[in-house]
């Protein structure tokens, strides 16, 4: 089997591609990237259902789902007790279709030219969302919740509680 590899710009080390990434169009390996850390693995407890997709040029999604629909895995059953009794939750997802990192850039809300710690853009490094959602209805193991702009398929990694924080 032939696997694509890439040279890393720092080090010069050849990596495979899921090894690889990319800052403003530069190859780095994870070792020049992250340095001795060993990644993290995390599973998915379901995946997204809806007809978004991600915009092909610029920022945000297309499509015109309101409703999206959490189709959680059958094991997960037993972490849903009293969930109906929420009013709004905090999806966190995989960006599974996110692109290469800028490191700075002009914000898609705005124009103002930021980092990527001060957007909301889905090409960051960890390419992990957290996005607060209004709980409609679940339906045996599928959630239908409003609010979220994960596009179709994307692997759902946790659900919690959204809490109201309050200034003092």
């Amino acid at each position: 089997m032939n696997k694509e590899t890439y040279q890393c710009n720092k080090c010069g080390t050849r990596v495979d591609k899921h090894k690889l990434c990319i800052v403003d169009d530069t190859y780095f390996c994870s070792r020049c990237m992250y340095g001795g850390i060993e990644p993290v693995e995390i599973y998915p407890i379901g995946i997204v259902k809806n007809n978004l997709i991600k915009c092909q040029k610029g920022f945000g999604v297309v499509g015109d789902d309101k409703i999206s629909k959490i189709i959680l895995f059958p094991t997960q059953k037993n972490f849903m007790y009293k969930l109906e009794d929420e009013k709004y939750i905090t999806i966190i997802y995989y960006l599974h279709e996110s692109g290469p990192v800028k490191s700075i850039f002009n914000r898609g809300i705005d124009g103002k030219l930021v980092g990527v710690f001060a957007s909301r853009t889905p090409n960051r490094l960890s390419k992990i969302a957290i996005q607060n959602v209004k709980l409609i209805k679940i339906k045996g193991m599928v959630l239908y919740v409003e609010g979220l702009d994960a596009i179709n398929g994307s692997p759902v990694l946790d659900i919690k509680l959204k809490i109201n924080h309050k200034n003092s």
